[in-house]
């Protein structure tokens, strides 16, 4: 995973971590959160946006299925106030993240399309 995306993995780790502890009683993730989290892993992995990727919530692409999407929210809505105290670096990060919007793969032109393939394979 790159940069962005990692930090992305590592934001919604820290709220999971913080839900979890909340509402559960495990010292670390119960299984459930666990799941969820692996699930949000792969999906990020997957997101058609790479890199430029958008919050979530800005995010026209829906690409959780819609019971780990409202788990996202529920975990989130929960979890999202608490992060400014605890996590404020990564609080900030995701508020600047969110302003930004990224335009969908295939709104990119075929040019724009090839330099950003070309850059993906020379980073690897």
């Amino acid at each position: 995973m790159k940069k962005h995306l990692t930090r992305e993995f590592h934001t919604m780790g820290r709220m999971v971590d913080i839900y979890c502890s909340a509402h559960h009683d495990a010292e670390a993730l119960c299984d459930d959160c666990a799941r969820f989290l692996d699930y949000a892993e792969v999906r990020l992995e997957k997101c058609p946006y790479g890199e430029d990727k958008p919050t979530c919530a800005n995010c026209p692409v829906h690409c959780y299925k819609k019971d780990y999407r409202e788990q996202a929210r529920t975990i989130m809505r929960y979890a999202g106030p608490r992060m400014l105290f605890r996590h404020p670096i990564l609080t900030i990060s995701h508020y600047i993240d969110g302003r930004r919007r990224a335009k969908h793969p295939r709104e990119l032109s075929r040019d724009e399309r090839l330099r950003k393939s070309a850059d993906d394979q020379d980073s690897q």
